[in-house]
C-alpha cells in the first residue's frame, strides 16, 4: 500500500531511501500465481540492490486491491490457484531470508455451502503450513472486518485465533500465529487492548494503520505510542507492518515516525 505510486522493481530503493531495512508485500501479480523465473529474479534483485529485506509475503490471494479478498476458501480455479501458488511463494521467500508467509481467507461464495467452503480453506490452510514449514517460515492467518469485507467469513481476532489454532492442530507443526491488523480490529470495534493481552501469545506479525481512514498513524483516533508499547510490554519483539494509504507521495508521509521517535526518546 506504500510507495505503490512507482513500479513495483523500485519500491524496494523508495523504501531504503526512506530509511528502511525491511519491507513486506502482498503477492505482487495478482493475476499470476506462477510468474515467470524472470519475474521472481528481477524482484529477487530489486531487494537485494536496495538491502532491504523482505519480512512479510502473502500467498497469490486474487486481486488486492479489488474484490477479492483471498483465494483459499474459494471453490475452483481460484483455490487451484493458490495450491499452484504454494510452492513458488516459499521458495520465493526462502530466496530472501523472508520467514512469514500470510495466507488470506477468501469471500462467501453465492451457492456454495459455507461449511465446504470452511473445509476447504483448512484443507489448503494445511497445505501452506507444510510449504511455509519446509522453508522454515510460519503461516500466518489475519482477520479482516465485516465493514470493508462483508462477504469474508473471517472477521474478528477470536476467529482468526481459534483458526490458527485449529491448522496448527490438523497440520501437527505449530507453525501458524495470528497476523495482528490493528486497523481490522478497530475497525470491528474491538478493544485494542484487549485484544494484544488475549492474542499476544499468537501472534507472529502486526500490521498498523489509522482509524478512521485508514491513513498513517496521527491521522485518525487510535494512540499508537500506547498499543505499540503495549505490544512490546505483552511480549511481543516482531516486525510491525505500515499497511495505510498515504496522504499524498509515501516518502512524505512517515513524519508520525520521527515524531514517535522524539517522545520515546
Amino acid at each position: 500500500m506504500l510507495f505503490t505510486e512507482l513500479p513495483l522493481l523500485e519500491r524496494p530503493a523508495a523504501a531504503a531511501a526512506a530509511g528502511f531495512t525491511a519491507v513486506e508485500l502482498w503477492w505482487p501479480w495478482p493475476d499470476d500465481p506462477v510468474p515467470e523465473p524472470s519475474e521472481l529474479h528481477a524482484l529477487r534483485r530489486a531487494l537485494t540492490d536496495a538491502g532491504t529485506r523482505l519480512v512479510g509475503l502473502n500467498f497469490y490471494a486474487g486481486r488486492l486491491p479489488g474484490p477479492d479478498r483471498g483465494a483459499l476458501s474459494v471453490p475452483g480455479a481460484e483455490s487451484e490457484r493458490f495450491r499452484a501458488n504454494l510452492d513458488v511463494a516459499a521458495d520465493f521467500a526462502a530466496s530472501v531470508g523472508c520467514t512469514a508467509l500470510n495466507a488470506l481467507y477468501g469471500n462467501r461464495v453465492a451457492g456454495a455451502d459455507p461449511a465446504a467452503q470452511d473445509a476447504l480453506a483448512l484443507e489448503n490452510l494445511v497445505l501452506a503450513a507444510r510449504a511455509a514449514d519446509r522453508v522454515g517460515a510460519i503461516l500466518l492467518i489475519e482477520a479482516l472486518n465485516a465493514t470493508e469485507s462483508p462477504d469474508c467469513p473471517l472477521v474478528g481476532a477470536s476467529r482468526a485465533a481459534a483458526l490458527v489454532q485449529k491448522v496448527n492442530a490438523a497440520s501437527g507443526l505449530g507453525n501458524a500465529r495470528l497476523l495482528m491488523d490493528l486497523y481490522h480490529l478497530s475497525m470491528g470495534g474491538e478493544d485494542l487492548h484487549e485484544a494484544i493481552d488475549d492474542y499476544v501469545h499468537l501472534t507472529g506479525h502486526v500490521q498498523i494503520a489509522d482509524n478512521p481512514g485508514r491513513g498513517a498513524p496521527g491521522t485518525g483516533a487510535l494512540d499508537f505510542d500506547a498499543l505499540l508499547g503495549h505490544l512490546g510490554k505483552a511480549g511481543y519483539d516482531g516486525w510491525v507492518g505500515l499497511e495505510y494509504k498515504p496522504r499524498g507521495a509515501s516518502a512524505d508521509s512517515f513524519g508520525w515516525l520521527e515524531a514517535m521517535s522524539r517522545r520515546a526518546d
